[in-house]
């Protein structure tokens, strides 16, 4: 139980970046935002969620966003322009 609840409070902290732009979001002075911020923008259609904790930290974990994208943190040329540059992305670690 007591990993339980302390997975949740990291997921909880663990909230990182929002931005318009991909390269933004990976800038050090990137906005953040709280999950209450999030929360209210969950159904936005600009909206996109990107979960880019590494491979077995994702596996491992029972706390995930639904609806969030599962990239590989370690292989972000792969997939960086994929996303559009007109929306919003907002990237969560836990």
């Amino acid at each position: 139980m007591k990993r339980k609840i302390h997975c949740f409070m990291s997921a909880t902290i663990c909230w990182l970046v929002l931005s318009a732009f991909l390269t933004i979001a990976f800038a050090a002075d990137s906005p953040r935002i709280t999950k209450e911020e999030l929360q209210a923008m969950l159904g936005n259609p600009d909206l996109i969620i990107i979960d880019d904790r590494a491979g077995a930290d994702w596996t491992a974990s029972e706390f995930k966003i639904k609806g969030a994208i599962r990239e590989d943190p370690a292989n972000v040329e792969a997939w960086m322009d994929k996303y559009p540059r007109d929306k919003t992305l907002v990237f969560y670690c836990a």
